[in-house]
């Protein structure tokens, strides 16, 4: 039975385990922003280097490009990127400890088997709904790449995210 669960980052393996598809979630604490342009460049980094430009482990990536911030707010519009498209950029983040991914849509069966073997959760939000999202969004912070706008890395403070546990590290999905 789906519960609603109030939940702080970062993220690790044990409380991965407790989620279950379908249970609602209501994340405060950081997570960052990243969509195809900054994966692309992270793992060219990473490839390069073979350490990481910001820390991954037990961390969770929102797939979203805010748009730029009425006056007085933290942030524009910031509602979920379709997450296949990160599909094949996804595996040396997990294999390196991420262990959370928000974004909407289904994602490839070779993903699903990376979320059973590493541990790991992907959360869904509410697309369409990115102006509603953005007043869960206390602080915004550009973190690196700048030159990408707002495909740019982000640091979001959240408070009572909303999201949905799309797929466990179970096998479980919510779209069976």
């Amino acid at each position: 039975m789906a519960m609603i669960i109030h939940c702080h980052t970062p993220l690790d393996e044990s409380k991965c385990k407790e989620f279950r598809a379908g249970d609602e979630i209501l994340l405060s604490g950081e997570i960052f922003t990243a969509r195809d342009a900054a994966h692309q460049r992270l793992l060219a980094y990473y490839q390069e280097t073979h350490q990481w430009p910001i820390p991954i482990k037990n961390q969770m990536v929102y797939y979203a490009g805010p748009t730029p911030s009425a006056p007085h707010h933290k942030v524009g519009s910031i509602g979920p990127t379709t997450s296949s498209r990160m599909d094949h950029l996804s595996r040396p983040l997990l294999e390196n400890g991420l262990k959370g991914m928000i974004g909407k849509g289904e994602r490839s069966k070779e993903f699903r088997s990376w979320m059973i073997e590493f541990s790991c959760i992907y959360f869904v939000t509410i697309g369409g709904a990115g102006s509603y999202l953005s007043k869960k969004v206390e602080d915004m912070k550009l973190l690196m790449y700048e030159d990408l706008g707002p495909e740019a890395i982000y640091i979001l403070k959240v408070k009572e995210f909303p999201l949905f546990v799309a797929y466990d590290c179970y096998g479980g999905s919510i779209f069976k």
